[in-house]
């Protein structure tokens, strides 16, 4: 069982309903709230982050920014929020404008659910 929780800066310029979007497009289940000036989307199923994560063919990228952004019991990794707006995935460094998308993943076992997100390829094929 992963807990995941997105948190998504809401800047005065932003639409809230587009980062609200955002958010839905990589975790359509999650329940999204808001507090002070932060959107956060709450979920356990990561099934279409896993879907556009293949669609988009970057299982290597995922797995590496996953394994880096790993510590006991926690994965956490910065997407861009203007990709996410449009349903795909763009890993984020620093605090791209408009700012990131911050993913936190509670887990017990980190290295097996990057195995089961973005399983290691060979040639970019999952063996």
């Amino acid at each position: 069982m992963v807990d995941t929780v997105a948190r998504a800066r809401l800047f005065p310029t932003e639409d809230p309903e587009k980062v609200r979007k955002a958010l839905l497009n990589l975790f359509p289940a999650a329940e999204v709230t808001t507090e002070g000036d932060e959107m956060i989307a709450h979920t356990g199923d990561l099934s279409r982050f896993k879907e556009l994560i293949r669609n988009h063919r970057i299982l290597d990228s995922t797995r590496a920014v996953m394994l880096r952004g790993a510590s006991e019991g926690r994965i956490t990794f910065q997407l861009n929020k203007q990709a996410a707006y449009v349903s795909k995935i763009s890993f984020a460094e620093g605090r791209p404008p408009p700012g990131p998308i911050t993913v936190e993943m509670t887990v017990s076992d980190p290295e097996a659910i990057v195995d089961d997100v973005a399983p290691g390829t060979v040639d970019g094929v999952i063996p």
